[in-house]
């Protein structure tokens, strides 16, 4: 399939697995595009390719993929009074959304851990609510324990035909057991290899944004700072939002570069590049829901009017619709021109946007530690560097997605000392969160 009709195209081979052809309908839309199509000739430069992935949208009839979900709730003593009720509520709501294909199990912890309600199917809707209703606060955060053992009850009933997914709420500091960023990184890690994925809620300010944003980014699950209990329930809704539209799971994506093209790095998302090979994989796609990688490549001098190979890229995934594992295929090449005028004629706005959208979100990071160091003032002179990167971005790319986050570096740069920096920290991470989970706008 043709994107710029004379420059470059994409060739679909799509091959499903034992699959009859009245089940082939359903199927994740594979879009593999270059910034640039048309290089400048006669000169050796980087440019960027994007493997974009957008599942596909759920049958009409309502029916949906069932989920193993297990609840992970902080009870610790800093939960007392309106945290705890809020968050009662929410789980309490949450629970009602599901049903009787349904597993669910709840975990609480404080400085140990008990498992209020062990994996079931959820025929008793009421009795697992008054469970949870009658929780109360008290005592450390033995949050890495509490993680474990909600991953230990949904390998109970784990699935590869169901989501199973930790969803995590916390709002104190892990003081029990291992309790660093990269402890809770390895873990996240090793739930991915067996489906599981972790979507961390950080409450209030006084968790660790580090320990809950590693955790759910290396097992690709959502993190969310909550400043409010009285967002609880909202964002809960968010989060079953994405739970019960999973269409896509064990997604793996093979980029092949093509010989003479150097693979830079893939940006914002952990990638295995080995020679001519990058690896990347995703736990779960949701229902029209786009999902990106960025990979930056290294392009020789190649004479005007040649045509160039850039990479071959092959997908597999577990489509949860019909219950098989499926297979696309791609290609995509470039073509050379003399003319600078040709190359930003044909350069594509979109991709363009969200690789300076990468580049921006790796800047804010970098910020976030010259600030934990003590440098404000070497920070702030990063992030209004990055605002002027992201706000000419914007201009020239037309994207609005720039604009805003051009805003956000510039707001962040207004409060990085007193006490606004706590909560101002806390956003820079969530939205470093959101940006290299690479989810398109």
């Amino acid at each position: 399939m043709c994107r710029s009709a004379k420059f470059w195209c994409a060739v679909l081979v799509v091959a499903v697995t034992a699959a009859p052809s009245w089940l082939r309908a359903a199927q994740v839309k594979l879009d593999v595009s270059m910034a640039q199509p048309t290089l400048l000739a006669e000169k050796k430069q980087t440019t960027f390719v994007k493997v974009g992935l957008t599942g596909f949208k759920m049958s009409s009839k309502g029916k949906r993929t069932p989920v193993n979900v297990a609840l992970v709730l902080d009870k610790s003593g800093s939960m007392s009074g309106t945290k705890i009720a809020k968050a009662k509520e929410a789980a309490v709501w949450a629970v009602r959304r599901l049903n009787r294909e349904d597993i669910v199990s709840v975990v609480v912890y404080d400085s140990t851990v008990r498992v209020l309600v062990p994996a079931t199917r959820l025929n008793d809707k009421d009795a697992v609510c008054r469970k949870i209703s009658d929780i109360t606060a008290g005592g450390s955060t033995a949050l890495f324990a509490g993680v474990s053992k909600g991953a230990a009850e949904l390998r109970k009933f784990i699935d590869r035909n169901r989501v199973n997914r930790v969803i995590l709420l916390s709002d104190g500091l892990a003081n029990v057991g291992p309790q660093t960023p990269s402890a809770l990184g390895e873990l996240g890690a090793s739930l991915i290899k067996e489906g599981i994925s972790v979507s961390t809620m950080g409450l209030g300010l006084d968790y660790n944004e580090d320990l809950m944003a590693q955790l759910a980014r290396r097992s690709d699950g959502n993190h969310i700072f909550i400043e409010k209990a009285e967002d609880l329930a909202k964002i809960f809704n968010f989060e079953f939002d994405d739970v019960l539209s999973v269409v896509a799971q064990e997604v793996s994506i093979t980029i092949n570069v093509a010989r003479d093209v150097r693979p830079v790095r893939v940006l914002g998302m952990d990638a295995e590049i080995t020679g001519q090979r990058v690896i990347v994989k995703l736990n779960q796609l949701c229902s029209e829901q786009e999902k990106y990688v960025m990979l930056e490549v290294e392009v020789p001098a190649t004479r005007e009017s040649q045509t160039r190979e850039i990479a071959k890229v092959d997908v597999s995934y577990a489509n949860m619709d019909t219950k098989t594992t499926d297979r696309i295929s791609s290609s995509i090449s470039v073509n050379f021109t003399k003319s600078e005028e040709v190359v930003r004629a044909r350069t594509d706005l979109k991709v363009m946007a969200e690789s300076v959208l990468q580049v921006a979100n790796l800047q804010n990071k970098l910020a976030t530690a010259l600030r934990d160091k003590g440098d404000i003032e070497g920070a702030r002179r990063l992030l209004e560097r990055n605002y002027v990167y992201l706000k000419d971005g914007a201009a020239k790319y037309r994207s609005e997605m720039l604009r805003v986050r051009a805003l956000d570096n510039q707001n962040q740069a207004d409060r990085l000392d007193g006490r606004d920096w706590a909560a101002t920290r806390k956003e820079m991470r969530r939205y470093q969160h959101l940006d290299a989970r690479q989810q398109s706008y």
